[in-house]
């Protein structure tokens, strides 16, 4: 079978896969009009964000036979079109799931003890200890939206904090001895922590808005290291400046670029909300890198490589 790459990745993919009799193609400056003009050459295509994979794609390419992923979600296919036509898919939420686990883990940490603030401050030559006092997780509920992989690895990693882990998850018996999974009501009753570890879908857009937000009962923490458009950005503004919402980690943000690579389309300006975001101190920030570490980087070859092989090698 021949694979066209249509990103790079860790060079362990092409390594093992041609190990395994695949033939690999390098077209990571193709276009998608480029890709499809020679798309009868291809079996598979294997992509990280760069471009959309849509219906008018899958159409002119009837020899497909799968389309991986390096990556955890797959909001850039249209996959319920690509599955009809038979279109295998692969994705690698297993290679990034410890890194955003610890990502997660480290923006709480860091917004509790106030370290991005404290850090600023000390390099300015100011020296306040009281306005940097910080709150201790234990004894704390955490609660974890989107109790998947990313959900489960941030759970684990929060045992040993004497902490009460709760989840809510739209599949039913996903709970496990790291997290109690409870009623949506339980869930925004008790929790001072709320991460959110979805997938970007028409359920999770702009998810946690005004009305979401007012729902639970204490003021609590946010996290994101999922995808930015589930949060209104607005709404989180107006929360934390309420205090309804008493600090924010983001590793994602709503103006994201479906590509994940820039905040903004060249020229664009940035929205009000933003800006006002960009300034708070109890607001820790990150470029979409929860998953992006060195080790994730080849873990992630690794799961699509692996996957690939196993799928065709088995059949």
């Amino acid at each position: 079978m021949t694979i066209l790459h249509a990103d790079s990745n860790h060079p362990i993919l092409l390594q093992q896969l041609e190990a395994a009799g695949f033939r690999n193609i390098e077209g990571y400056t193709l276009t998608p009009q480029e890709i499809l003009r020679d798309q009868h050459l291809y079996d598979g295509i294997v992509i990280r964000s760069r471009f959309h994979i849509g219906k008018d794609f899958l159409e002119a390419a009837p020899n497909l036979k799968f389309i991986a992923r390096v990556g955890a979600g797959l909001e850039s296919i249209d996959v319920e079109y690509a599955e009809k036509r038979g279109v295998k898919l692969f994705s690698a939420p297993e290679g990034n799931r410890n890194a955003v686990g610890e990502h997660a883990l480290g923006m709480l940490l860091s917004l509790f003890n106030k370290l991005n603030q404290a850090d600023r401050q000390v390099r300015e030559g100011l020296w306040y200890r009281e306005a940097n006092r910080g709150v201790e997780l234990e004894g704390k509920t955490v609660g974890i939206i989107g109790y998947g992989n990313m959900g489960k690895s941030f759970a684990k990693k929060l045992q040993g904090f004497d902490v009460k882990v709760l989840c809510y998850d739209i599949l039913e018996g996903v709970g496990d001895a790291n997290a109690k999974q409870v009623s949506l009501e339980k869930f925004r009753r008790e929790c001072d922590v709320v991460s959110l570890h979805t997938p970007w879908t028409p359920e999770t857009n702009r998810m946690v808005d005004k009305e979401f937000i007012a729902a639970f009962a204490k003021p609590f923490w946010l996290l994101n290291t999922a995808r930015g458009k589930s949060v209104v950005t607005e709404d989180l503004v107006a929360a934390l400046n309420s205090g309804k919402i008493l600090g924010a980690g983001l590793d994602v943000l709503e103006y994201e670029k479906g590509s994940f690579e820039s905040l903004f389309a060249e020229g664009a300006e940035m929205p009000k909300a933003l800006q006002e975001l960009l300034v708070m101190p109890n607001v820790l920030l990150s470029p979409h890198v929860a998953g992006w570490t060195v080790e994730s980087h080849r873990k992630l070859a690794d799961t699509i490589a692996h996957k690939i092989i196993s799928h065709f090698h088995n059949q």
